[in-house]
């Protein structure tokens, strides 16, 4: 199979979807791969890297395209790509359909096979395609939730930690998923008081026994958070639910209860978002307000650690890259459970139930198009 590999064109996205390691091992197993000139840059690659690992160095997005079997990005495809994919070719990516209309519509226009790195599934129902980048931006939070408290940037004016005989930030993470413990772990690291939410109670027992002292795992409920956003000084949004929506947990009526000078982080903002009041930023604009609330809603937050979260994304993606090579799509995705929860779209049919229930649109059993 021939594979591409595309430059990224998402605003202030330095990532790339396989590393030239990567290129090697898909040249072992008998694969040609064409990588978009400069694609690797951003993230340390240069295009000598790949034509070492035995890739083909291709000028525009156009000629991949209309050459390769199996497209990868990081990112959804941008409006400019819409009309260069081709019927019946694999797509493989982060897609996040559940809160792009026109995307998903683009895509069952084009008839193309659609495998979502967000939705594809592990055994025990992890999702082994968005844990890396989850931890990145998990942590980032964290980072990014420390840094707009300065006053500098019209925060609060707290350091995370405080320091001996003053109180740190109090920190509320909504979600104990792989994005609230990364996010936790980093702020009880950095010293703050943590309250970690979910609605597992056995989740919740486990985080009870690996968290530090200063974390303190809750049952959510709409009352406790009303309570706790009082008196935050940053907010983490980490709710997921795979491939559809994010449900608006915290409201705008919330947001006027919060400290003037606070800061929410919605790692959610990738399927919509958790606070009611979240619009997706950049890297180059990252922060608005909103009753005197500081957001930050960066929709590919991995994006400004791209060594990190290039290496990262390769050793998750690869292997199931490979056996989709190998086997082609279809017969991948009947071997292979993962790959066929991957599956959102084939050949203009809707084949996964929470993007259809976005927009309204005909669900398809996946297993009937297989």
């Amino acid at each position: 199979m021939k594979v591409g590999i595309l430059k990224e064109i998402k605003a202030e996205e330095n990532r790339v979807s396989m590393t030239p390691a990567g290129v090697e091992v898909m040249r072992a197993n008998g694969h040609d791969v064409v990588v978009e000139k400069a694609a690797g840059l951003g993230s340390g690659f240069s295009d000598e890297a790949y034509i070492a690992a035995g890739a083909k160095i291709i000028d525009t997005p156009a000629e991949i395209y209309a050459d390769c079997e199996m497209i990868m990005h990081v990112k959804e495809p941008q409006p400019s790509e819409y009309d260069l994919v081709r019927e019946g070719q694999i797509v493989f990516t982060y897609f996040h359909f559940a809160p792009d209309e026109p995307l998903t519509r683009a895509f069952i226009k084009n008839k193309s096979v659609a495998i979502a790195y967000e939705t594809v599934e592990g055994p025990s129902g992890d999702l082994p395609l968005l844990t890396p980048m989850s931890e990145v931006a998990g942590r980032m939070s964290i980072q990014e939730g420390a840094k707009y408290l300065e006053r500098y940037y019209g925060g609060r004016g707290l350091l995370m930690g405080g320091v001996t005989g003053v109180a740190p930030a109090n920190v509320v993470v909504i979600g104990g998923g792989v994005v609230g413990t990364n996010a936790a772990h980093m702020a009880c690291g950095l010293g703050a008081k943590v309250h970690l939410l979910d609605m597992n109670l056995d989740r919740l027992r486990y985080l009870s026994e690996i968290m530090p002292k200063n974390c303190f795992p809750m049952m959510s409920s709409p009352a406790l958070l009303r309570e706790l956003v009082m008196d935050a000084d940053v907010v983490i949004g980490a709710i997921l639910v795979a491939g559809a929506k994010a449900p608006k947990l915290v409201t705008r009526d919330m947001l006027k209860s919060m400290k003037k000078g606070s800061v929410i982080v919605d790692v959610a903002i990738d399927q919509g978002g958790c606070f009611e009041t979240s619009i997706p930023t950049t890297h180059g604009d990252p922060v608005y307000e909103v009753e005197d609330v500081i957001h930050y809603c960066v929709a590919n937050m991995p994006g400004a650690v791209p060594v990190t979260s290039t290496i990262a994304l390769t050793n998750a993606t690869l292997p199931y890259a490979v056996e989709i090579a190998n086997k082609g799509w279809k017969q991948a995705a009947i071997e292979n459970n993962a790959i066929k929860t991957g599956l959102n779209m084939v050949n203009g049919k809707v084949t996964y139930k929470g993007v259809a229930e976005a927009f309204d649109l005909e669900y398809v059993v996946v297993d009937n198009v297989l």
